[in-house]
């Protein structure tokens, strides 16, 4: 059975390059170290007709639902510059886990 794990969260226009690159070239790059997580894709919002819809997406593809709250899980979000420079600035940040069904 496949669980996809879904982040929506905005961060101020003036960090969202930094944002991006931390994201790219050192989050998910270490989270897709942990077992059971598959694959990482990430989104930018283009239009939505709910106003407090997040700008930004990252769908996790995983094994389990039990995978996001693992401590490897913790341990990996928790490593590089994400904590640090990211994590305090973002805002509307929302969490969902999905089972597949077809």
């Amino acid at each position: 059975m496949t669980y996809i794990y879904v982040v929506q969260m905005d961060i101020p226009a003036e960090l969202e390059a930094e944002f991006n690159r931390i994201y790219d070239e050192d989050h998910v790059p270490t989270i897709l170290k942990v077992r059971g997580v598959r694959s990482c894709r990430r989104y930018r919002l283009q239009h939505s007709t709910v106003p407090t819809m997040p700008r930004y997406l990252a769908i996790y593809e995983c094994d389990n639902a039990e995978v996001i709250n693992s401590p490897a899980w913790t341990e990996a979000s928790d490593l590089g510059e994400w904590k640090p420079k990211i994590r305090p600035h973002t805002t509307n940040r929302q969490h969902s886990i999905f089972r597949q069904i077809a």
